[in-house]
């Protein structure tokens, strides 16, 4: 029972580490700063567990001591799911930067229960030995067995419990599989951790309940493949009108929706999306990198006749979420790919009028691969000679916090002929933060900057000045995205 124990214990710990990106990622984003935090305090807190398990190890071998160490560690993992929302919420608005909040986060809520899992593997070494002839051996199984486990945790992680669950709902289950650790390496108390056992499945199984009756009021929180996704619905603060909102991260919402007149673009960034036809009136085929809600993708379809609309989301997840929150039905000119952005590029060889870059619309995590001139010159070899290309980002225009703009307008000024940038909220605030369009053309010719129309007169009125190029072009090998973005914390 012993190595069952040290399996699960194994397994365990791999779920906890793989959940806990989804746990920070709606306070604090999933970006490098976060990963690199959860990773290095989590190994860290094995670390400190191996050390004082074999110390106490030493001192008292006794199996109850184990099952009761293991039976904690279950308790922490039930309070770590009660408690996360009210920690990192606390911790978001403390202001002091992403990478103290991240690291203040990963220390109150995994480091307790990673210490203690870390614990098992030599406390059960030491408990196995019987003599020195095989210490080698039986430690060398020990581990062997733990290290499956966090195989098979990983696995089980990635491929079921995440997609499949919401991370309130593994951490219970991962209290429950501990309390059942703790029970198999020693059956004293065992009325005790069988009610534990029960308490934590029973409040998973009021959690599932509660997810269904959310989603059934039109809220829903789920773990896709790629993201955890937040639906809800809300209200513009200007007009009142209700919204149904994404969100993949803090500070921003990826897409929204009114419910009043679903064909209309709700969310300001994606009117600038209208500029395509600006700069490209005989568009025939548009490709959008980054579905989300699918807002400008339902709003081409209506408004352009014959125009054919290509949509390539990484997420199959969010393009279910978008089928059913946010009217995504199927067209005869509509064409999704569910792939990553970069490498139907990388293979693409049909030519597009116009491509829309929506893969930016968050500052906690960008992919960097999308943001570099490789991929700047694969988007223009998939552009016709008179295409253009909008890229949506979030920045300010100067300073520190403008870093991703400046970046990566200096890598499109690198790639393009012309490139020109438009401030989706106000040109004329240079540190605030805010949606900006960059447009890079194919061709040397110049872009029409004025227009009848008094919609897109008004989105050309807000045309910045080139930016001061004192950052160098972002490149595969090295693309300090994560870098530029933290200054936004």
């Amino acid at each position: 029972m012993l190595e069952i124990a040290v399996f699960l214990c194994g397994a365990v710990v791999m779920v906890i580490e793989l959940t806990g990106s989804r746990v920070l990622a709606p306070y604090l984003g999933t970006s490098l700063v976060v990963w690199t935090s959860l990773i290095g305090i989590i190994l860290a807190s094995l670390s400190i567990g191996y050390w004082w398990g074999g110390r106490l190890a030493d001192q008292r071998p006794e199996a109850r001591l184990l099952s009761g160490i293991i039976f904690l560690s279950a308790f922490a993992t039930a309070v770590m799911a009660l408690i996360k929302t009210s920690v990192l919420g606390f911790l978001q608005v403390q202001g002091g930067g992403l990478h103290t909040a991240a690291m203040s986060a990963t220390l109150l809520l995994f480091a307790p229960s990673s210490i203690l899992i870390g614990m098992v593997s030599p406390f059960a070494v030491r408990l196995k030995l019987e003599d020195t002839q095989t210490s080698g051996r039986t430690a060398g199984k020990l581990y062997a067995i733990s290290t499956i486990g966090s195989i098979s945790g990983t696995f089980l992680a990635g491929f079921v419990l995440i997609p499949g669950l919401g991370s309130t709902n593994i951490l219970l289950l991962m209290a429950a599989v501990l309390a059942l650790a703790s029970l198999l390496v020693e059956r004293s108390h065992a009325r005790i951790k069988a009610a534990a056992i029960a308490i934590f499945l029973l409040l998973l199984f009021l959690m599932l309940n509660y997810d269904k009756r959310m989603a059934a009021a039109g809220f829903v929180d789920v773990d896709t493949p790629y993201n955890r996704v937040v639906v809800f619905n809300g209200a513009e603060k200007s007009t009142g009108r209700v919204l149904r909102i994404m969100i993949t991260g803090p500070h921003a919402w990826q897409s929204a929706m009114y419910l009043d007149d679903p064909s209309e673009l709700a969310l300001p960034y994606t009117r600038f999306y209208r500029l395509a036809k600006h700069f490209a009136p005989e568009t025939r085929r548009l490709l959008v990198l980054g579905g989300g809600g699918f807002s400008f993708p339902k709003y081409a379809l209506e408004n352009y006749e014959n125009v054919l609309v290509d949509v390539v989301e990484l997420d199959p997840g969010i393009t279910a979420l978008a089928r059913n929150h946010f009217g995504l039905r199927d067209h005869p000119r509509l064409n999704i790919i569910a792939e990553d952005a970069r490498t139907f590029l990388n293979r693409n060889a049909e030519k597009y009028q116009v491509i829309l870059c929506d893969t930016f619309n968050s500052h906690y995590a960008i992919p960097f691969h999308l943001t570099t001139l490789e991929a700047a010159h694969r988007i223009k070899a998939s552009m016709t000679p008179d295409g253009v290309v909008l890229i949506n980002l979030l920045s300010a225009i100067e300073g520190d916090r403008g870093r991703l703009f400046r970046a990566l307008f200096a890598t499109y000024a690198s790639t393009y002929p012309k490139v020109m940038a438009f401030a989706v909220d106000d040109p004329h605030d240079p540190s605030g933060w805010q949606n900006i369009i960059i447009a890079a053309f194919a061709s040397e010719a110049e872009p029409p900057v004025l227009s009848s129309d008094r919609d897109i007169a008004s989105m050309l009125a807000n045309r910045l000045k080139t930016p001061i190029m004192d950052l160098p072009p972002l490149t595969d090998d090295f693309a300090p995205v994560d870098r530029y973005i933290s200054s936004a914390w």
